[in-house]
């Protein structure tokens, strides 16, 4: 029996992938912005969270992904966490381009600077994000070469991401200990009054009102899925590789964790039905396999 013809190289999906849940809110303004459409998202919910990493872990962690999804013959790679796409987005770039589909790779980092350069009126920017995003300097590289005379407070958040991604696991999210967690992280950026923040993990867009209360109605808060998705339509344009196609496209999901939980958890930061969820093992040689 001959071998099923390959796509059309319009009709493969986009791949997307992030440490957790958290690129599921980048996922949904995808949804939203390019509906017709077919997306794969890789949750690595087995190394959850990225955000103390080393940036050579990262990479790694990274290049799996990327080449369990290049076997799934994605036509573009978002790489919706911040934390990876600070450590590994040139490599991964090189990897992708290299290859016989020639894969373009955005990332988070580059959009929300420039949106928040856009934004900002007295020049003065805030972000919150990660340990790893903060120290890699990736958003005052981005944010400095989009405007040199505006400034970047960076506050790194180590426990926001993994209080959000438990609560959202079916604990109370939005007590008193989150409360104070946000008031704190949010404490450096009043001081600097800074009038424009960056969110600068994809967790925390799930917590956008609690932020905006405690950094006050006149500051601009910027997250990166509408921006991201801006930057996928064109990418995908420019090449021809826009789909055809016409009604909703499909879009499934893989989990180096438990696919159980992922679903569950899954559902409250995509805000749409989550179908089945694949299960891929991190292996010792850089690979991602089924069980």
């Amino acid at each position: 029996m001959p071998a099923p013809a390959s796509p059309h190289p319009r009709d493969r999906p986009i791949g997307v992938f992030d440490s957790g849940v958290g690129g599921l809110t980048v996922l949904h303004e995808l949804l939203v912005s390019l509906p017709e459409e077919d997306f794969v998202y890789l949750g690595d919910t087995a190394r959850f969270p990225y955000g103390e990493r080393t940036p050579q872990e990262l990479e790694g962690f990274a290049m799996q992904i990327a080449e369990e999804l290049l076997r799934r013959r994605v036509k573009l790679l978002v790489v919706a966490c911040n934390s990876a796409t600070a450590a590994a987005l040139p490599a991964l770039q090189s990897r992708m381009l290299q290859t016989t589909l020639g894969v373009d790779v955005i990332g988070v980092v580059r959009p929300e600077a420039l949106q928040a350069v856009a934004t900002t009126r007295s020049g003065r920017i805030g972000l919150l994000a990660t340990p790893a995003t903060v120290d890699s300097g990736a958003y005052d590289r981005a944010v400095q070469s989009a405007d040199p005379h505006v400034t970047l407070t960076s506050v790194p958040c180590p426990d926001l991401a993994p209080i959000i991604q438990a609560g959202g696991a079916g604990g109370d999210l939005f007590d008193e200990h989150l409360v104070d967690v946000v008031r704190a992280s949010c404490a450096p950026l009043r001081d600097a009054e800074v009038d424009t923040v960056i969110l600068g993990c994809t967790h925390y867009p799930l917590i956008r009102p609690l932020l905006q209360r405690a950094l006050g109605r006149g500051v601009a808060i910027v997250s990166s899925g509408a921006a991201l998705a801006r930057q996928a339509e064109h990418a995908l344009t420019s090449r021809g590789l826009d789909t055809r196609r016409t009604g909703e496209g499909t879009y499934s999901f893989l989990s180096t964790g438990d696919p159980e939980a992922f679903r569950a958890l899954g559902t409250r930061f995509l805000q749409l039905p989550l179908g089945p969820v694949e299960q891929v093992l991190p292996t010792a040689d850089g690979a991602l396999l089924l069980p």
